[in-house]
């Protein structure tokens, strides 16, 4: 087994299912010892606990005291972080349906989760001299659609917060990168509560033409799935990546027009 990460450890955010389940595994895969951090726990979580590798922190990361906690649980030393959790809910009523208390929810989660995670674990990267922060974000962030309107708002700013970090520790030897995908088979999508099926009920259309109608806006023709997302992130956390700082990198099977 290829261990390019062994002895290094890493946090993920987010941990418990989809895209932050599919890394926790591509870097357990990797030789990391993983610090993976969810409100809940899953069966593939537990399997992954069960093997050795991975710890389970149940955490709130809208809540600023539970950021501090989860880096608290990874000891001394971090190498990797990835910040993953991340919510989008669909707007079908439009911006005006969007209350104060959506814009919060949405921006704690997306935005301020991610600075609090990154705050609490910088200190161990800048005493080591050493560290890869990796944060998935969108390609809402510069392909925002009113449907996600608030989420698209967190994402650019996500995005903005990470190049503007990169260029404060770069030369103390920490990358700080992007990872933005477009529609990918998580519940996020594809859930009964997910951004399909709400799109279709307000819609009056069925879950699946909503699906088939967002997949064959991509060149590829289908959804990008959480492994393929785990692989350029274990790819910017390895040292493969070493000299890239500062990036945001699309995987999106060309979701995002380039012409």
């Amino acid at each position: 087994m290829n261990t390019p990460l062994q002895g290094r450890t890493a946090v993920v955010t987010g941990a418990s299912k989809g895209i932050g389940l599919a890394v926790v595994t591509a870097l357990a895969q990797a030789g990391a010892t993983v610090i993976a951090g969810s409100r809940t726990s899953t069966p593939g979580l537990d399997a992954l606990v069960k093997e050795g590798a991975v710890a389970w922190v149940p955490v709130d990361l809208g809540k600023p005291q539970d950021a501090v906690r989860l880096v608290q649980e990874a000891g001394e030393r971090i190498d990797v972080l990835v910040n993953n959790v991340g919510a989008a809910p669909a707007r079908t009523g439009g911006f005006q349906s969007v209350t104060d208390a959506d814009w919060q929810h949405v921006l704690d989660l997306n935005l301020l989760s991610a600075v609090r995670v990154t705050r609490a674990a910088l200190p161990r990267m800048l005493e080591a001299g050493r560290g890869s922060i990796v944060t998935v974000a969108s390609v809402n962030a510069t392909l925002p659609d009113p449907m996600v309107i608030d989420y698209s708002a967190g994402k650019a700013a996500l995005v903005a917060f990470s190049k503007a970090l990169s260029k404060e520790v770069g030369p103390k030897g920490i990358r700080v990168n992007t990872v933005s995908p477009g529609p990918v088979q998580t519940d996020l999508w594809l859930a009964q509560d997910g951004v399909a099926a709400t799109v279709s009920a307000a819609a009056d259309i069925q879950p699946d033409d909503v699906i088939a109608q967002v997949a064959g806006s991509t060149a590829t023709g289908r959804f990008s799935t959480p492994g393929e997302v785990a692989d350029l992130v274990l790819f910017l956390a390895g040292d493969q990546a070493r000299n890239i700082t500062g990036s945001d990198l699309i995987i999106d099977g060309g979701f995002v027009p380039t012409w």
